[in-house]
């Protein structure tokens, strides 16, 4: 069976060597037929510690690392937005 691969943002970087990506998807309102964000939060193993908050990034499933990890970040997608500004002073 396959690995499955998701899409996310980071949310949380304060654990060691682990992640908290918020994976959204649309899906249509089964009585309305609006389309609606769905949310949900996994928890991913990030060996290096290289990725921080706002970042998009590649999980992919792999066996249960912890109690809630059973994803890693394969790769970076895009750079977060939230860049240091530098002030001169």
């Amino acid at each position: 069976m396959p690995k499955r691969i998701l899409i996310g943002t980071i949310v949380s970087d304060k654990t060691d060597k682990t992640v908290v990506v918020k994976v959204e998807r649309k899906v249509k309102h089964p009585l309305y037929g609006k389309i609606i964000r769905r949310s949900k939060k996994y928890h991913a193993h990030d060996e290096t510690n290289s990725f921080k908050a706002g970042e998009t990034v590649r999980i992919e499933e792999t066996a249960p690392i912890s109690k809630l990890k059973t994803w890693k970040v394969v790769d970076r997608v895009q750079a977060g937005k939230a860049a240091a500004i530098e002030a001169d002073v």
